[in-house]
């Protein structure tokens, strides 16, 4: 592959991610209870924002790019009037006004996420070769915009110099404590630039996009609804049950970003540690990316998906006994069980999008991402978004404090249930009845 395209591609998944990564870690903070001060249902509809938009995403993004425009003139639309929402929500405190715009925001910047995929699909030689090594600086951008936000929380007036602190040494440790952290409208103004750095990104990407190798759609594009004859695909068995499975993984892993925000700072984690915290399942994923084409070529689809699942039902019941005990050795047992996070959103959700690439046929791929996108963005998370909060409400104990050891162990049971059934019945093989042009499943 041409080390220029490559080079562009990584940009693309890195800036890609960046939008996303800069706002979602810490829009449960934000728009909770001691800033924007937002109602459990509220809360619930701005998550479920990107949910409502994957479900239009699915056949506005996947037809267009699939019959009509050229994905890189798709994404650079899109990214631009994603950023402006992006940058008008920074200014916003009242419910409908702020939903609007992430409406918005989400409407344009959900099917970018299929697209991107399809666009790197189209211009690599070997899908399971080499799109984990350009997939993985989605992760890395999203790392990298998470770091600086344990600096820009901080009141820095409270900072003493170098000398005054006695060393470097000493100087980090007031630095990283929790004393000198912003509150009130300080703090808050700190969270809404999360709003600002994401649509900046935005428009940088949108500008980027035009850059990109031209990606017109398919010769065959133009035959029928798009998103339709993807749609036509279930009639596989072994389609069908990645189809229910990937909304039941999608169901638990939604959980992580409804709560984790709000279920760190009781454990005792200052609250400018949340997003490189929430990061470090970021950091273990640019290796498993890396490497997810010698899993897969090794374990086979199932396998590889099954370890995905599993790594989320380790990680709640971590966090579920992390609450129930408490204590600081609990919390950075808490705090490290992040790592699975990365090998669970590599080995299953990459592995999904690998899987769809390489057995849809070529005129549908983008609707047919967008299609498995309608669960891991769509009816997952909008379910997710009611369920979570409602159970967090449920679990509320008279004094206030929710009972976090409760809540999480139900992502865990949903997990081990779906990794079972996918174990069962997850086999595709030549002998499934496939429609016509739909090429045969191997394991």
């Amino acid at each position: 592959m041409n080390s220029a395209i490559r080079t562009k591609l990584s940009v693309m998944m890195f800036l890609q991610y960046v939008i996303w990564g800069a706002w979602l870690p810490l829009l449960g903070l934000y728009i909770g209870s001691d800033y924007l001060n937002f109602t459990s249902i509220e809360k619930a509809w701005i998550f479920n924002a990107f949910a409502l938009a994957s479900l239009t995403g699915m056949f506005f993004g996947g037809q267009l790019a699939d019959r009509y425009f050229a994905q890189e003139r798709f994404l650079a639309f899109s990214h631009l009037i994603g950023g402006i929402s992006m940058l008008a929500l920074a200014y916003q405190e009242s419910f409908w006004p702020f939903f609007a715009l992430m409406m918005v925001h989400c409407f344009f910047y959900v099917p970018t996420l299929s697209v991107t995929n399809s666009l790197a699909f189209a211009n690599l030689k070997d899908a399971q070769k080499d799109f984990g090594f350009i997939r993985v600086w989605g992760t890395i951008g999203w790392i990298a915009v998470a770091w600086p936000f344990v600096f820009i929380p901080i009141d820095w007036t409270k900072v003493p110099s170098l000398d005054q602190a006695g060393g470097m040494l000493n100087w980090l440790g007031v630095v990283l404590s929790p004393e000198v952290l912003k509150t009130g409208d300080a703090m808050k103004s700190a969270l809404s630039s999360t709003f600002t750095v994401s649509g900046v990104s935005s428009l940088v990407l949108a500008a980027f996009c035009l850059t990109l190798p031209h990606t017109p759609p398919a010769p065959a594009a133009g035959q029928g609804f798009a998103p339709l004859e993807a749609l036509k695909l279930l009639k596989v068995p072994s389609i069908l049950v990645l189809f229910i499975v990937t909304f039941l993984d999608s169901l638990v892993h939604w959980c992580y970003f409804v709560w984790t925000s709000s279920f760190l700072p009781e454990l005792g984690l200052p609250k400018n540690w949340i997003m490189p915290a929430m990061s470090i399942g970021q950091i273990a994923e640019i290796t498993t990316m890396a490497g997810l084409g010698f899993f897969l070529k090794r374990l086979g689809w199932r396998r590889t998906m099954i370890i995905g699942i599993l790594g989320h039902v380790f990680r709640f019941s971590v966090y579920a006994l992390g609450y129930y005990y408490q204590g600081k050795g609990w919390l950075a047992l808490v705090i490290l069980s992040n790592v699975v996070h990365g090998f669970a959103y590599a080995f299953f959700f990459a592995t999904v999008y690998i899987f769809v690439d390489e057995n849809f046929p070529k005129d549908v791929r983008t609707s047919a991402q967008s299609l498995f996108n309608l669960l891991i963005l769509g009816l997952g998370p909008l379910l997710g978004g009611f369920l979570w909060n409602w159970l967090g409400d449920a679990l509320k104990t008279p004094n206030g404090p929710i009972r976090f050891d409760l809540l999480f162990l139900v992502p865990t049971v949903l997990g081990l249930v779906a990794s079972i059934f996918l174990a069962i019945f997850f086999h595709p093989k030549a002998k499934d009845p496939v429609p016509e042009e739909v090429p045969v499943l191997v394991n």
